[in-house]
């Protein structure tokens, strides 16, 4: 079962990981309808122990607007967004809560949060963002990295970026996640240069720099996820065609992916951002209520993968 289907049906959920507790999770300014349904369901169906941060009169309103039983939710009261990001960072730090969920603020706002030295919410050197895409017809998801936060990411920015996807996939269940260095082509090619950090990225993972998981690249889409195009051109790969995890050339051909994917395949797609001391979810516009909840299970599933280590 995908974590995304685990997501959408709840029960299955529970009956898949029955140790788990609610996630103590704090939604951040979730001053629209979608936020707090996602933190009404979330609760009803124990992925999440929501605590709303923001201007507890307006939540209240909303909710009665809209019909929303808050009393499975925390409030904590904030009176701005700005205000509610601090108080946010204030309960991460002190442990009060276990992951971090955007509300009605932007994308750019929540980042901060978490890159901001003052916050100490940061644990790797790199912040990166795994979107988890299941595309009907395929067994298992793929992990798309990274189309939200590293815009062109050096070398040594790809190397951490494929590092925190492995964990991801490792909480995920997959234990030696196949990871596809994706460019245009897949020869080395000095006038590509995504080919040439494919190359050496492999490379480090031999020698032990990045672990966990099984590199190849570079690697043409195609060669990644499509096995006979893959034996057509006498790939001799273990990831060619098999791949878990897609490490984009950068954040534009990640977002364009992501995006054509859900369109033109009418993929589900979620996600979260790692390199935090806890998990942190993103919430788009675009996004639905089941690509918000399958987020929010992918988070619990990384927090109780932490918990356990």
């Amino acid at each position: 079962m995908s974590t995304l289907s685990l997501c959408a049906a709840p029960k299955a959920r529970a009956a898949a990981a029955p140790c788990e507790a609610p996630l103590p999770t704090a939604l951040v300014y979730p001053c629209d309808e979608i936020s707090l349904r996602v933190a009404v369901e979330a609760a009803s169906t124990g992925l999440l122990d929501p605590v709303l941060v923001g201007p507890a009169a307006t939540l209240q309103r909303l909710a009665a607007m809209h019909a929303l039983d808050l009393s499975g939710c925390s409030l904590v009261d904030a009176a701005s967004a700005r205000a509610a990001l601090e108080v946010a960072a204030q309960l991460a730090r002190d442990g009060e809560v276990g992951a971090l969920m955007q509300g009605a603020l932007p994308t750019d706002e929540m980042v901060a949060l978490v890159m901001r030295k003052d916050h100490g919410l940061r644990a790797a050197p790199r912040l990166s963002h795994v979107a988890v895409v299941q595309v009907p017809g395929r067994a298992r998801p793929l992990l798309i990295t990274d189309a939200a936060i590293n815009v062109s990411p050096s070398l040594e920015d790809k190397a951490q970026i494929v590092q925190n996807a492995i964990r991801l996939a490792q909480a995920l269940g997959v234990a030696a996640p196949k990871v596809a260095i994706l460019s245009s082509t897949e020869t080395v090619n000095p006038k590509i240069a995504s080919t040439l950090d494919a190359a050496v990225l492999c490379k480090m993972a031999e020698r032990g720099q990045i672990v966990g998981g099984l590199l190849d690249g570079p690697l043409a889409l195609d060669d990644a996820i499509c096995a006979e195009t893959a034996r057509a051109k006498g790939l001799a790969s273990p990831v060619a065609g098999d791949a878990d995890i897609l490490l984009v050339p950068d954040l534009v051909a990640g977002d364009l992916l992501v995006k054509q994917l859900r369109l033109f395949a009418a993929a589900d797609a979620a996600g979260v951002v790692l390199g935090a001391r806890l998990p942190v979810i993103l919430a788009g516009a675009t996004d639905t209520l089941r690509s918000r909840l399958a987020s929010c299970a992918i988070a619990a599933r990384l927090a109780a993968a932490r918990a356990a280590d």
